[in-house]
C-alpha cells in the first residue's frame, strides 16, 4: 500500500466532505461547459503561429509562466520526494509559477488571455489553440532531447502536430479505462455496453443508476467508438471525425444511456468519494481514480479493464503561447520536461505514463510496474483524444465540429 495514495485519498476526501457540507450536497450533472467558437481548418491567411526566434545557448528571463493539470508541476510542497521544479530552477535562474486548470475549456480561455507561457493542453483542447492561432510552432532544434527522448509514436502525434509543423511537446498520456467493483463483477467485463446499455448486473441487480459517464463533450467520441465496433455499417473509421449521420446515431447512444446513467463525472475526487461511499459499480475513469481507490486504506474492490472495443484516452502536450513572455525559459522547461527521471516522477504522482519510453525505468517513486499498473501496454488499442474540426481527414470537410459537440452533449446531460 502506498503511502502517497493514502494521503492523497486522504486530503481529496476532506476536501470533498468540505465541499459538500458548504453546497448541501454533490450535483446530479457536471455545470454545462461553454460552446467554443467552431473549429476549422486554418485558412491560408491565418496560418498557425510560427515559432519564436530564441539565442542559441538560450539565456533565461528569469521565469516561466505554465498553465497545468493539478498534479503537472510539483515542487515538494505536498510530498518533499515529488519535485522536479525546484532543481530546474537552481539550473536555469528561471522562476516557475504555475497556474492550475480544471478542464481543457478553461485551458483554452486562460491561453486565450495571454500573458502566460506554457499550457500542458490535452487532445481536446490542442487543435483549438493551433487553429486558434494561439499558440506558436515549436523549433524541435532547441529541443535537444526531443528526436532522443520522446516516444516516436507522439512525436508527431495528430493532436500537435499540422502540416508537418510541431505545437507542442508530449508531456503524459493514458487511457480512459473501465472501472469497475470487482464484488459486483466477478471477473472483468469485456464491453462497455456495462455502462451503454441498461442490463442486469452478475450481481443480480439492474445497472440502472449505479454507472457514471464522463462530463465533457470529447465524451461523445465514446460513444463512437462503441458504434464503431457495433454498428459498422455507420461507417465510423475515426471517433472523432465523424459526418452528421455518424455524429447523430453516437448522440442517440448518449441520450439513451442517459436512462441509466446515475451520475456525470467531470472531477477525479469526487468519483473517488463515489466509488468509496458504495452505490456506484461502474464508470468511465481514469487509472489514476483506479489507483487511488485500490491504494486506499482500507483498499477498495475496484480494478479497470479496456474492453474488447478499446478505448479513448488522453494524450497530454506542453504548448507555448504565440506571444510568450519568456520564451527562452519555456524552451529550458520543454527540454526538462522530457527528462527520464522527470518523466517518471510526475507518471508516479499523477497516475499517468510517460511520453518518454526511459521514464519507466528511471524513477524510483514509480518503480519497475509503475507503467504497467498506469496502462502504458494499452498504446496499441486508444483512440486518443483531438478537437473534433470539419476536415475528416479524407478530403471531405464535412466532419461535425467541436462546437456543435458541446451544444448537443449539454442537452444530453440536461435530459433533453
Amino acid at each position: 500500500m502506498s503511502y502517497r495514495f493514502i494521503v492523497k485519498l486522504t486530503v481529496l476526501l476532506i476536501l470533498a466532505s468540505m465541499v459538500l457540507s458548504a453546497c448541501g450536497g454533490a450535483p446530479t450533472q457536471a455545470p454545462a461547459t461553454q460552446a467554443p467558437a467552431s473549429t476549422q481548418a486554418p485558412a491560408a491567411t491565418q496560418a498557425p503561429a510560427a515559432a519564436t526566434s530564441a539565442p542559441a545557448g538560450l539565456k533565461g528571463e528569469g521565469e516561466v509562466d505554465i498553465i497545468a493539470w493539478a498534479g503537472y508541476i510539483e515542487r515538494g510542497a505536498n510530498d518533499p520526494k515529488y519535485d522536479w521544479v525546484t532543481q530546474f530552477e537552481k539550473d536555469t535562474s528561471c522562476k516557475v509559477k504555475d497556474t492550475v486548470a480544471n478542464t481543457s475549456d478553461e485551458m483554452v480561455s486562460l491561453m486565450n488571455q495571454g500573458g502566460y507561457d506554457l499550457v500542458t493542453a490535452s487532445g481536446d483542447a490542442s487543435l483549438r489553440l493551433i487553429y486558434g492561432n494561439t499558440v506558436q510552432e515549436i523549433d524541435i532544434s532547441k529541443i535537444p532531447s526531443y528526436t532522443k527522448n520522446v516516444d516516436p509514436r507522439l512525436q508527431s502525434a495528430p493532436w500537435h502536430t499540422v502540416n508537418g509543423k510541431h505545437y507542442g511537446v508530449s508531456y503524459q498520456w493514458g487511457p480512459n479505462v473501465l472501472m469497475y467493483n470487482t464484488k459486483v463483477f466477478a471477473t472483468a467485463p469485456t464491453s462497455w455496453n456495462v455502462i451503454f446499455q441498461e442490463m442486469t448486473l452478475p450481481d443480480g441487480k439492474s445497472n440502472k443508476g449505479r454507472v457514471q459517464a464522463y462530463s465533457g463533450p470529447i465524451y461523445i467520441a465514446d460513444a463512437a467508438l462503441y458504434l464503431k465496433n457495433h454498428d459498422p455499417e455507420l461507417g465510423i473509421t475515426d471517433p472523432y471525425e465523424l459526418t452528421q449521420q455518424q455524429f447523430d446515431a453516437a448522440i442517440a447512444l448518449l441520450k439513451q444511456q442517459r436512462q441509466i446513467v446515475g451520475k456525470y463525472w467531470s472531477d477525479y475526487s469526487t468519483q473517488v468519494q463515489d466509488f468509496t461511499n458504495g452505490g456506484f459499480v461502474a464508470a468511465a475513469s481514469w487509472p489514476y481514480q483506479v489507483n487511488l481507490l485500490k491504494g486506499a486504506n482500507p483498499p477498495q474492490p475496484i480494478d479497470s479493464v479496456i474492453p474488447q472495443e478499446g478505448a479513448t484516452g488522453w494524450a497530454d502536450t506542453t504548448m507555448m503561447y504565440v506571444h510568450a513572455p519568456h520564451p527562452n525559459c519555456a524552451y529550458m522547461w520543454l527540454e526538462h520536461s522530457i527528462d527520464p527521471k522527470v518523466q517518471g516522477d510526475v507518471a508516479s504522482w499523477f497516475g499517468s505514463n510517460p511520453a518518454v519510453p526511459a521514464g519507466c525505468t528511471s524513477s524510483e517513486l514509480l518503480g519497475a510496474d509503475g507503467c504497467k499498473a498506469n496502462g502504458y501496454d494499452t498504446f496499441d488499442k486508444i483512440a486518443f483524444w483531438k478537437t473534433p474540426i470539419a476536415d475528416c481527414g479524407n478530403g471531405q470537410n464535412n466532419c461535425v465540429t467541436y462546437d456543435k459537440w458541446v451544444t448537443q452533449f449539454q442537452a444530453v446531460v440536461g435530459g433533453q
